[in-house]
């Protein structure tokens, strides 16, 4: 098994329970990976410090990346790792997500393990600047982990674009289904298929008195069961395991998720950049936040990073 061997969890280190480092670890104990603990530090204050000399702002920072490398030694020694050797990473930089892709980039990282944060009043999942950046940036699959377990026997659901005659659809298709197969194969998964189809457009039932909505839907419905009974049948997963259901992405996603009880949604996301994205955002942007379960979020082949 050569997927996964590489293993960036990204430490948090605003909190005491480290998702990210704990789900490295149950991967790399299914995968027998390697994990590197990444951690990104910086603080103005040791910038804006002017009476000092650049040597002794230095060895301030470098005091400050010591103290979190005991922290994070400790964080460590605390998880339930066996005999798995951790490396770890802290730099010194004030934009985590530039450090942690040309670190993925630099030394071909298989998947960025990272955790998301909770509120505590609205109990939903909050994502940060960094957490975006990533999604959009990093060449390799991101992982966004919440706090619970990956059961054996549990649920993996795997968006898809099904009904397209788009040919980079089909490849992202394919690429997403085969990573869910292989990631099932190793934390003993179920793998479902979901992909919703849009409704009858309403401008058009109003406008053509005899155009007939009712068999519109049937054969959508039916053009997408059969392109995701196809899709299933070569890959081997069972048709009960497929959803074709009507509606927005990220609703019916989200509708199919909590249904089957999912442990872990894969999507694809193509990695969107700048005012394209703040005014249409990607479809796994909208779907993300919106889930309570782990997000692995993959880019198509042939994609390239911003920062590279």
């Amino acid at each position: 098994m050569d997927k996964y061997k590489k293993i960036l969890a990204v430490i948090d280190p605003t909190t005491e329970n480290q998702k990210a480092l704990k789900r490295a670890i149950e991967l790399a104990r299914h995968s027998g990976g390697q994990i590197t603990a990444f951690l990104t530090i910086y603080d103005l204050s040791y910038e804006m410090t002017t009476m000092l000399s650049g040597s002794e702002r230095e060895a301030m920072r470098q005091s400050v990346i010591n103290d979190r490398q005991q922290w994070l030694e400790e964080k460590i020694a605390e998880t339930d790792h066996g005999n798995m050797t951790i490396d770890i990473c802290i730099i010194w930089h004030n934009r985590p997500f530039e450090k942690i892709i040309k670190k993925v980039m630099a030394e071909n990282f298989d998947i960025v393990i990272k955790g998301t944060h909770q509120h505590d009043k609205l109990k939903s999942v909050i994502f940060t600047p960094t957490d975006w950046h990533i999604l959009r940036k990093c060449p390799c699959p991101v992982l966004l982990v919440k706090d619970h377990s990956w059961p054996n026997n549990g649920n993996l659901l795997t968006a898809l674009n099904i009904g397209s005659d788009d040919e980079d659809h089909k490849a992202l298709n394919n690429k997403l289904t085969q990573e869910s197969m292989l990631l099932s194969s190793l934390i003993k998964a179920n793998v479902h298929l979901v992909n919703s189809y849009p409704g009858t457009p309403v401008n058009i039932a109003i406008e053509i008195p005899e155009f007939n909505a009712c068999e519109y839907n049937d054969t959508m419905f039916n053009h997408h069961k059969s392109a995701m009974h196809d899709h299933a049948n070569s890959f081997n997963i069972p048709l009960e395991n497929t959803h074709v259901k009507e509606g927005l992405p990220e609703d019916v996603i989200q509708s199919i998720s909590k249904y089957i009880d999912a442990e872990l949604v894969v999507l694809g996301t193509i990695g969107r950049t700048g005012i394209s994205a703040a005014l249409i955002g990607n479809t796994a942007e909208h779907v993300i936040d919106r889930l309570n379960c782990d997000v692995l979020a993959i880019k198509p082949d042939g994609y390239v990073s911003p920062l590279a």
